[in-house]
């Protein structure tokens, strides 16, 4: 028996993650009327900080801020809410096997890169300055409904052409060569890309592994140039390219949105779950949550990925054939595993002993594009990489409220490992086996690790799904591909946040700009409702 709400909500938002947040906080800072679901018991999707080993705080599966946008922790006054970015001393460390290092950041960089290359060291700076003009261009893009391509009269789209005629006048100051370099940078690979600027090995690495984060491939697989550039359009305390850390964490972040969204008289509701979108006469009219209970909305807003939306929580009759399709070929799995460690003690690396600041660097664990590349060919073939790439945070070293004094907590996120096992064999019977290689990476730079090591929270890609809802463990909600983004994302039709159902509406990282910690496409999204629903 299901119990009936009397009075429609403006809006629900399925789904407390950030972005589902942001956007019910714009909603309700217009004066709706909003309700937040979320299945699990606390809010904040995949940006959570727990406990996972006694005494032991960390951020469980997003880790790092850079990608966040400033206009969404201003206007939602995040910083008011409790809000506190400290940055990296380095922002990358990337460990040799034979004994040697590249630092980058801290005004470190060029320096660094010249001890293998002076003629990368001379080519540094005009690339830095090339990738930021890019970077410039997605910035501008980031915080608009990208042109939606519909099979409509010509008047309906008209307000289509004009922003695609905005976009263009965006693009205009670009020279033929830019605008020319810029359409490689969404098809090249991104070793072919950097093989154009630099010749040592090192630096094609440090910068190449912005190609695969989170990305299953391999960073000679084409479209992973526009992956890099993807990780690198962010900012952190005003600075262009510069990574962070929330004190207390990634859940300070949507601790700080949750409260912004209560201030605007949202109400949120943990450990409830959706199991069905109401679909009444073709129009999404309210949500059916897991206990039964029957809520009505004017806009059902889903902060999930598109798959799991349409194939999980709408009833395949009301879907459109040409969603269905699409749904069925969306391509999920980012070829991640990801550990928190406590440890007893700080690493020591073999090539830079001692504490430091590389210490608060992300630390790479991937000396080269041809390691990356083996890395994503043994996961294709065994299941996981026999030498795996390790990114290696340790966020103690800038927040003590994370561990004991004295003892220090590390994010690994580990590639590549397949999100689906070959040969029907499931992840529970093989993540303690896995872990243990990702440790013993570690431990090779690392010596004394793996005895450091006090506790262990392991996340293969069947945990990210079943925790989180991630499908395939795809931190991006489905790949950053070219067919994938921008007017495709979730697909053709459906890009200004409007679902395949009249009434549904889209705001997760399935949608314009892609993944990542930015809350844009929460913040794209709550515009695009209070254009239908009235400000």
């Amino acid at each position: 028996m299901t119990k009936t709400a009397n009075r429609p909500w403006d809006a629900i938002v399925i789904g407390g993650g950030h972005n589902g947040l942001v956007c019910a906080a714009y909603l309700g800072k217009a004066g709706k009327r909003v309700l937040v679901l979320e299945r699990r018991d606390v809010v904040g999707g995949a940006a959570v900080t727990e406990e996972f080993h006694p005494g032991f705080r960390n951020s469980v599966a997003a880790y790092t801020v850079s990608l966040l946008q400033p206009k969404v922790i201003a206007e939602l006054a995040l910083e008011r809410h409790g809000l506190r970015v400290v940055p990296r001393r380095i922002n990358n460390f990337l460990p040799l096997p034979q004994g040697r290092y590249l630092l980058a950041g801290g005004g470190r960089t060029q320096a660094e890169v010249a001890k293998f290359s002076a003629r990368d060291a001379e080519r540094l700076p005009a690339y830095e300055r090339r990738l930021e003009i890019f970077a410039d261009v997605l910035r501008a893009l980031a915080l608009q409904a990208p042109p939606n391509v519909t099979d409509g009269r010509w008047l309906q789209a008209l307000p289509e052409l004009w922003k695609a005629g905005r976009l263009g006048l965006q693009l205009h100051s670009l020279d033929a060569a830019l605008k020319q370099e810029l359409l490689d940078l969404f098809t090249l690979s991104a070793a072919e890309y950097l093989d154009r600027w630099f010749e040592s090995a090192p630096i094609k690495a440090l910068f190449g592994f912005d190609g695969i984060v989170g990305n299953y491939a391999s960073p000679y697989t084409p479209g992973t140039a526009y992956v890099l550039l993807h990780h690198v359009f962010g900012q952190s305390n005003g600075v262009k390219g510069a990574w962070g850390h929330a004190v207390g964490g990634m859940g300070a972040i949507t601790q700080a949105m949750a409260r912004a969204a209560l201030a605007a008289g949202v109400e949120i509701r943990t450990g409830m779950g959706v199991a069905k979108v109401l679909v009444e006469q073709g129009m999404a009219v309210g949500v059916l949550t897991g206990s039964g209970e029957e809520l009505r909305a004017n806009a059902v807003v889903a902060n999930v990925n598109p798959k799991l939306l349409y194939e999980q929580l709408c009833d395949p009759a009301d879907v459109p054939v040409a969603t269905r399709e699409r749904m069925h070929n969306w391509r999920c799995g980012s070829g991640t595993f990801r550990m928190n460690v406590a440890l007893s003690r700080l690493p020591d690396f073999r090539a830079l002993p001692g504490p430091g600041d590389h210490l608060t660097a992300g630390i790479i664990l991937a000396p080269s594009l041809d390691y990356m590349d083996r890395a994503y060919l043994d996961a294709r073939q065994y299941g996981w990489s026999r030498e795996p790439v390790v990114e290696m945070l340790i966020p103690s070293t800038l927040d003590d409220s994370l561990a004991p004094p004295g003892q220090h907590v590390a994010s690994l996120f580990c590639q590549h490992v397949a999100p689906q096992l070959p040969e029907g064999r499931s992840w529970d019977d093989h993540r303690e086996e896995v872990a243990d290689l990702m440790v013993a990476t570690v431990d090779k730079y690392a010596p004394g690790f793996a005895d450091s090591v006090l506790g262990r929270q392991i996340l293969s890609p069947l945990d990210l799904e079943r925790t989180f809802g991630l499908i395939g463990g795809d931190i991006f909600h489905g790949a950053l591909s070219l067919n994938q983004l921008f007017s495709a994302r979730p697909m053709v039709g459906q890009a200004n946040y409007r679902g395949a159902i009249p009434g549904l509406y889209l705001c997760g990282s399935g949608t314009h700009p892609g993944g990542g910690v930015t809350g844009a496409p929460g913040h794209n999204a709550a515009r695009e409702i209070l254009k239908d629903n009235g400000r």
